[in-house]
């Protein structure tokens, strides 16, 4: 049986259940998150939530057990079909993985916007409302290499991305970085084959706190004198801090660099602990994608994209008390009054 009949065969068998169970609402929205313990995704959760609210919208919400956990995102799918649901909205774990199950879903005649992370390929959804990605990691590899200046050609990076599957969002991030700090990255599609001899490495983080302590503690021990360190988000970017303390680092002589620009990340650029971020705003993801599913129900309208572009692009900042020629940014105090819009 292939995995779309498996879909529609559990969604049939638990829609008499789902719809019994639920009060009549005019529309029904499901949103799908990586984790519901990231803040990025505890952010986007809220926006959501105030919306539907709003709008009169009967949302259900659902998150993988770790940053990875394409089953359970699955399961969600199939749990959001039954419901009779008129759109989903998704961070996806595996972006190529998911495309299957979210066909049936679209099939179904349910609206699917992809948020922060866009599908593989990009049009597997209706819509997508997310940060440009490859911006913001462009956006902190540019600061990195200035604020380096004539060292940054004898720079020694620990790259620390997200996961092993190689979503867009970590792909884009990380390629994002590395040609803004002028390295050539091969293959933009997917990151690991470029032959740049200051690249100390990549680690898996699976985007958390844990992860990166055990990245940065891997990278160290194969080069001690790592000085620059791209993290997929903010909470890598704190456990890789602390690898460093615990190794006698100075760390005033290492620039992390991260993404994100949630209000405890921007503490850590308070502190020095990273360098800069990029900070982008997943309560306005979420918002305008329970808009555009409300706008679904009502008469089929889908939401365009930005001008030029293949996604609705809701903006990055970079954040940093160190700005630098060439690369815009704004301070720590206007990040503060920003996260998380």
């Amino acid at each position: 049986m292939s995995l779309r009949n498996k879909i529609l065969g559990a969604a049939a068998i638990s829609v008499v259940a789902a719809l019994s169970a639920s009060p009549a609402f005019a529309v029904g929205a499901c949103l799908i998150t990586k984790t519901d313990t990231n803040p990025f995704f505890v952010k986007m959760k809220e926006g959501a939530l105030a919306k539907a609210q709003e709008l009169g919208i009967e949302l259900s919400t659902f998150a993988g057990k770790v940053d990875g956990d394409h089953e359970s995102q699955v399961a969600a799918v199939e749990t959001c079909i039954a419901s009779g649901a008129s759109g989903i909205l998704i961070a996806a774990s595996d972006t190529k993985a998911i495309v299957e199950p979210l066909a049936v879903a679209r099939d179904a005649g349910l609206l699917v916007i992809a948020l922060d992370t866009p599908l593989d390929p990009i049009d597997a959804a209706d819509a997508t409302f997310a940060t440009d990605n490859f911006e913001a990691g462009r956006l902190i590899g540019a600061w990195a290499a200035a604020r380096l200046g004539d060292a940054a050609k004898d720079a020694k990076i620990a790259m620390l991305d997200l996961n092993e599957s190689q979503p867009t969002v970590g792909v884009l991030r990380d390629q994002g970085f590395l040609t803004g700090f002028g390295i050539d990255v091969g293959d933009v599609s997917k990151w690991g084959d470029e032959t740049d001899p200051r690249i100390v490495g990549h680690a898996v983080t699976s985007g958390n706190n844990e992860g990166g302590r055990t990245a940065m503690e891997g990278l160290l021990l194969k080069e001690p004198g790592i000085n620059v360190v791209y993290t997929i988000n903010e909470p890598a970017a704190d456990g890789a801090f602390e690898t460093l303390q615990a190794f006698g680092v100075d760390t005033s002589k290492v620039l992390i660099v991260s993404v994100d620009g949630g209000c405890p990340g921007i503490d850590s650029v308070a502190s020095g602990a990273i360098g800069a971020t990029s900070q982008q705003y997943p309560l306005l993801m979420a918002s305008k994608g329970i808009e555009a599913i409300a706008a679904w129900a009502a008469d089929g309208t889908k939401p365009e994209n930005s001008p030029g572009l293949d996604f609705f692009n809701t903006g990055v900042n970079l954040v940093t008390d160190h700005p630098v020629d060439g690369v815009p940014s704004i301070p720590v105090s206007e990040g503060k009054d920003r996260c998380w819009g």
